[in-house]
């Protein structure tokens, strides 16, 4: 597509990628790059760039914790007077060591970039917010009837709590925003279904509970993709639910995983949710003890124990055609080769 946009953005479109370093953020930098628009890579100083070496990639480093300094940045990024187009903010945190972190990460953060947007006057055109299926809640109890933006978000989590505040800041900040609420994302360079992989090339498959449970997925790609689509075509001010159209069993998922890593047998175990409750309780007292963030909390025992993740995408297909290009079997397939021929899996 022509870089040049017909909704009144007469040069090529600017784009900030906020939270650019994270494994989501190079893959929504990438895609950019190659819908030609001008592209920053919003990192903080710690951030790695080891997926961000394209030489056509600006750089700014955000100090979150000061928000004076968070204007200043972007004043430096830019001439004043301009702005960046569109920005696509991809920052937060899915597991804390302490559960006020994610207040903090997730929201203050927000709040503290949004402030420095309207100080600095680089308010966008369109700001899209990656928040996540989480922020719904469970969902109705004994039903797999799909999730979709009519349902009243009830979060069980901490972190889905987080993100659904940090939705309600957009709301209140007078930006036009649009935001994603996001399924299981997963693809090359991914760490937490790797582990997944990781299990299931050693021959065994952990799952949680006895009944049934209604997986979703979106592979990273699919959700570049669908970022821009949306900053092109869809109103300011919407919310969208995204995720592949197809939802998968764990026994589904574990055929498609084996397949992919060349596993002819996998053992398959299940952990009750009253075990995994328990396992979950201790990791988070050693993470504490060593002061990092523990996979297993009890904040993702409850994301664990969710039964159903089935998804509705219709609005987001009626409102600017999303539409994801790769199945599980493909996505995994895609993320299996990339974790080989990189000495991830052997």
């Amino acid at each position: 597509m022509d870089s040049k946009m017909e909704n009144n953005i007469s040069h090529p479109v600017r784009v900030l990628v906020v939270g650019a370093g994270g494994f989501a953020g190079g893959f929504i930098v990438e895609e950019a790059l190659r819908r030609g628009y001008e592209v920053w890579a919003g990192v903080r100083s710690t951030t790695s760039r080891q997926y961000l070496a394209d030489p056509r990639i600006h750089f700014v480093v955000f100090d979150f914790e000061d928000p004076s300094g968070l204007a200043g940045a972007m004043s430096a990024a830019l001439p004043e007077g301009e702005r960046w187009d569109w920005i696509v903010y991809n920052l937060g945190a899915t597991k804390c060591l302490r559960f006020s972190d994610f207040s903090r990460i997730n929201c203050d953060y927000l709040q503290n970039f949004l402030d420095a947007l309207k100080n600095a006057g680089k308010e966008p055109a369109r700001l899209l917010y990656i928040s996540s299926l989480s922020a719904m809640g469970p969902g109705r109890k004994g039903s797999y009837e799909p999730f979709t933006e009519e349902m009243i978000p009830q979060p069980n989590t901490r972190y889905g709590a987080s993100k659904l505040k940090a939705e309600m800041l957009l709301h209140m900040s007078g930006v036009p925003f649009i935001i994603f609420r996001a399924t299981g994302l997963y693809g090359p360079r991914d760490k937490d279904y790797f582990l997944m992989f990781e299990s299931i090339a050693k021959g065994a498959d952990f799952s949680v509970g006895f009944t049934r449970q209604s997986l979703t997925f979106l592979y990273i790609e699919d959700l570049a993709r669908a970022i821009y689509d949306a900053l092109e075509k869809a109103p300011a001010g919407e919310t969208y639910i995204v995720s592949e159209d197809a939802s998968y069993t764990q026994a589904e998922f574990r055929r498609l995983a084996a397949q992919a890593v060349g596993r002819r047998f996998v053992f398959p175990v299940r952990v009750p949710l009253w075990g995994l409750k328990a396992v979950c309780a201790v990791a988070e007292k050693i993470g504490a003890a060593k002061g990092k963030p523990s996979t297993l909390n009890s904040d993702k025992y409850n994301i664990m124990a969710q039964r159903n993740w089935n998804a509705d995408v219709s609005k987001a297909r009626r409102d600017f055609g999303f539409n994801p290009r790769i199945s599980l079997a493909e996505g995994i397939g895609r993320s299996v080769k990339w974790y080989k021929e990189n000495g991830w899996l052997h």
